[in-house]
């Protein structure tokens, strides 16, 4: 096993246990993070997303497999069980990540999932009949990044 795929390992086993701060530290400083619900952050805004996400979880539940890497890139498999905080419905995710590695850090992070099947699962009705749709998709994803940016706000170390 190389330095980057114990590096994802490190990141999902952090994930796993809601330790943030340690996924936090497997980010380089100039680091993205993109996926359908949140689109494109930067640095500061992903570690802040993942503090968010990892305070905010109640029956989180990660698993994660196939685990690849070399020097430049890697990429895994993983899935998330949880209930969804805005319509308290169960959620089971499953999601390709993709990463491009710098400095022994995390470079750039791509999560990819079918977002229809997520809505269908987490909003009900309206994510089966509009999922498809760039509306709710934009509405998710500005719901999701004002979420981002009140949490942000409430703790200054992302206010830099």
């Amino acid at each position: 096993m190389n330095a980057n795929e114990e590096l994802i390992i490190k990141f999902y086993k952090a994930f796993q246990q809601c330790d943030w701060k340690t996924m936090q530290s497997c980010y380089h400083p100039d680091a993205t993070f993109s996926d359908p619900a949140f689109r494109t952050l930067s640095c500061i805004e992903t570690k802040a997303m993942w503090h968010m996400l990892c305070e905010n979880a109640i029956d989180l539940k990660i698993e994660f497999s196939h685990v690849q890497a070399d020097s430049t890139k890697g990429s895994c498999q993983w899935q998330a069980w949880y209930t969804f905080s805005r319509t308290s419905r169960k959620v089971h995710n499953k999601i390709t990540a993709q990463f491009k590695f710098k400095d022994g850090l995390i470079r750039v992070h791509n999560d990819t999932f079918n977002f229809w099947r997520w809505s269908r699962m987490a909003l009900g009705i309206s994510g089966l009949l509009l999922g498809w749709t760039r509306f709710l998709q934009k509405e998710v994803y500005e719901t999701a990044y004002r979420s981002l940016i009140k949490f942000m706000q409430k703790h200054p170390e992302y206010l830099n």
